[in-house]
């Protein structure tokens, strides 16, 4: 057997989805290299491999798990207060780049634990400090989790919940600022200042260059720092913070550079007068702006369209949990009515959002313009199969996006088979209804796809596996028998006949 044939069978199983347990279980071991960390941070897991890997006493494989994004985060929990400090901070913060489209929220258990950790883990490679750092950095700490920290009955806990001062109601900020412990009114009093104009403008010199955009643009400010932006011309982020006063706001609405009257047309607290001048504008950015004026009636309806806008169909911003708050959220009715907008922006807005009603899915998956049937089929869970594949022929960038998705089609890619593009072919090459799948196509990706389609026979299945051209496709053939699988690992792991005996241990969810 060659150095190449091993490690081609090795992949192949780790990823084979019909491979149970006790297979798996085997990657884990040493011998196996590279393809447990692979396995264990790339696939489904089943539960016995979960308490395989998390008691696994290489920190590299524990490690890989806390970045699995398949694998219920609930069911990592253990890795929270993990002996490794590198396994606890990889957890905190798991994507590596490029992001995933989706960023699912950590549980509230473990944010908790990594919140009111004492140390970094007995390795003493990073310490609490950082591994929070890199928690807040990950966009898995959903808005609601601030909220209901405002009332810990943990002083600690509440001083972080003014770390999102803005996503707290008034009432749970005057409950901080007048908290009995003086540690919570000093963080509440601290962080308030984003309110206080005059604090504003004397904190701003010495908030570092690349942070005083975002100051401007979300803090309340005093005329003297309004007129500065306007002498110095660094108005546009006046253009959106909702504290901007109204004859400021009318001056940015006549600004010569039409991206500053861009972002001011669609104010919720822009004048009539203004919306109907604008509506007017040369520029048809503008103009388009204005004609959304009558829909953005609060900050929360403005933020969802200002995120909309400008992004494009290859847009693959992260995508994080919807805040369920009410009150910042727009209400069902609005993204409704957006989703019946002839405004095509609107409809982008309502194809956005993950809990549009079915019918209106239905609808905007027949819309004509792309960019909303691009949305629909990334974002909600409801869009149809043939939208899914649609967008994955056309739209290469948001092909390994939509391959997770529960409603994607499994079947019906066979009309594929001779798109010019391999990535279209291969996934056409993996349809089990495939009359043959193309085990000879000249690119890799179509074979290995060809050679893992679960109608081949044995037959042909043994011939694949010998050939390195197919081997790694055939050993993932989820209609290769299990004893196969296990043969393939005790020519591969050393010539075992029977699995480790810790790899047997492992799968029981005891210590090795």
């Amino acid at each position: 057997m060659s150095d190449s044939l091993r490690e081609l069978w090795l992949r192949g199983v780790a990823f084979n989805p019909a491979a149970p347990s006790d297979v798996l279980i085997r990657l884990l071991d040493q011998a196996a290299g590279e393809v447990g960390l692979l396995m264990c941070k790339d696939r489904d897991l089943p539960d016995a491999v979960i308490d395989a890997a998390l008691c696994h006493p290489e920190w590299r494989i524990r490690g890989a798990l806390a970045r699995n994004q398949h694998v219920d985060p609930s069911r990592l929990a253990p890795l929270a207060t993990d002996t490794s400090g590198l396994v606890r901070a990889r957890l905190a913060n798991p994507h590596l780049r490029p992001w995933p489209l989706w960023v699912r929220p950590l549980p509230d258990d473990i944010l908790l634990t990594f919140l009111t950790a004492q140390d970094g883990g007995e390795d003493g490679k990073v310490t609490a400090h950082e591994i929070i750092s890199e928690l807040d950095s990950s966009r898995q700490i959903p808005l609601s989790f601030f909220r209901s920290m405002a009332g810990h009955e943990d002083p600690a806990l509440r001083i972080r919940a003014t770390w999102r001062w803005e996503s707290l109601t008034l009432a749970q900020r005057a409950g901080l600022l007048d908290d009995p412990d003086p540690a919570v009114r000093e963080a509440a009093k601290d962080r308030n200042w984003e309110l206080d104009p005059e604090r504003v403008e004397a904190e701003l010199p010495s908030i570092r260059p690349h942070s005083r955009p975002f100051v401007l643009g979300r803090c309340a400010l005093s005329p003297a720092l309004v007129e500065q932006c306007f002498a110095d011309d660094t108005v546009h982020p006046l253009a959106r913070n909702p504290h901007t006063p109204a004859d400021a706001i009318a001056r940015l609405a006549r600004h010569p550079e039409a991206k500053v009257r861009e972002m001011v047309a669609a104010r919720p607290d822009l004048g009539p007068d203004l919306v109907a001048e604008l509506r007017e504008d040369l520029d048809e950015d503008v103009r388009m702006r204005a004609r959304l004026h009558s829909f953005p009636r609060t900050w929360a309806e403005y933020d969802v369209i200002d995120r909309v806008i400008g992004h494009g169909p290859g847009c693959i911003c992260p995508i994080t949990e919807p805040d369920p708050d009410p009150a910042t959220v727009p209400s069902p009715d609005w993204f409704a009515a957006c989703a019946v907008s002839g405004e095509p922006v609107l409809r982008r807005v309502a194809a956005s959002w993950t809990r549009l009603p079915a019918a209106l899915v239905g609808t905007l998956a027949q819309d004509d313009d792309e960019e909303v049937r691009i949305r629909l089929a990334c974002r909600h869970p409801l869009a149809p199969p043939h939208l899914l594949l649609d967008v994955f022929v056309t739209r290469p960038d948001h092909r390994s996006h939509l391959l997770t998705l529960p409603g994607f089609p499994r079947t019906g890619r066979t009309h594929l088979i001779g798109h010019p593009d391999p990535e279209v072919r291969a996934l056409a090459a993996a349809d089990p209804t495939l009359p043959e799948p193309p085990v000879e196509d000249p690119d890799e990706a179509v074979r290995r796809a060809a050679a893992a389609n679960p109608i081949l026979t044995p037959e042909v299945l043994e011939a694949l596996l010998a050939d390195p051209r197919t081997a790694e496709g055939a050993a993932a053939n989820p209609s290769l028998a299990v004893p196969r699988m296990h043969a393939l690992l005790d020519r591969c792991l050393n010539g075992a006949a029977t699995p480790p005996p810790t790899s047997r241990r492992r799968e029981t969810g005891t210590a090795a």
